[in-house]
């Protein structure tokens, strides 16, 4: 009778904890269609994709364990809910500085998601250089019987940012042994190369855009039939709808 009721138990929370990593997997789901959604209007009407790449993680059971242990909270699902707002993390890299903040303001305009922090490592880095902005959105996701609200983290970053980001990772967090001071400086210094190809691409990117739409405006003013391609495509369009020569 006993090993009746464990296994039931057992089967009770394995069905919980498999909802629980679900619900995060969802939020993910559900963050990467808004992404895509926007990046697609964004390309629609600018003729222009700010995301580079984006990239999603999902922490294992370990590793929630070993920041539960860390962190000194208790092992129950509510609060691991309530403590660790990054189970669920996204990334989005971009071309340039102004596409994250177009970006974050993008996603924090949709009613369905709530800010809960905003960190920006852009304007003040870390000590030791790092750059991103990171949020943690609330998203909700709607289950066969209940709504829940999941916290997500998401970082948005340049190539660039990215790059330093990804190497210091592997030379600081995967060295067993305290790193050398003279090596400490030479990555925050590294990451302000960084900062500055950021700050120079962004002004090729200005400069080239407005040299863009100077053309695009030179172009409008052209006779009928000059090279002037999207004039020629009014002109048709109005005759065919409009019936008007």
């Amino acid at each position: 009778m006993e090993r009746t009721l464990d296994m039931k138990n057992l089967k009770a929370i394995k069905i919980e904890l498999t909802r629980f990593m679900m619900a995060y997997k969802f939020a993910l789901d559900e963050l990467t269609t808004k992404i895509n959604i926007l990046k697609e209007e964004f390309n629609y009407m600018h003729d222009y994709n700010p995301i580079e790449h984006v990239k999603s993680r999902l922490k294992s059971p370990e590793s929630i364990l070993k920041k539960v242990q860390r962190k000194g909270i208790d092992f129950t699902l509510a609060s691991i809910k309530e403590n660790i707002k990054d189970i669920a993390g996204l990334r989005i890299t971009c071309s340039f500085q102004t596409d994250i903040y177009e970006l974050s303001r993008m996603i924090a305009n949709q009613k369905d998601i709530r800010i809960v922090e905003y960190k920006d490592y852009i304007k003040k880095p870390k000590p030791n250089g790092y750059q991103s902005l990171h949020m943690i959105l609330e998203i909700p996701i709607f289950m066969s019987d209940r709504e829940e609200l999941i916290f997500v983290e998401l970082q948005i970053r340049t190539i660039a940012m990215d790059f330093w980001a990804s190497l210091e990772h592997k030379i600081y967090y995967k060295y067993n042994k305290d790193i050398p001071q003279k090596m400490l400086d030479e990555l925050k210094s590294t990451a302000e190369m960084a900062s500055s190809l950021d700050r120079k691409m962004e002004s090729l990117h200005r400069e080239m855009d407005k040299m863009k739409k100077d053309d695009e405006a030179s172009e409008m003013l052209l006779p009928p039939g000059i090279g002037n391609n999207k004039l020629k495509f009014i002109e048709t369009f109005i005759e065919e709808k409009l019936g008007i020569k």
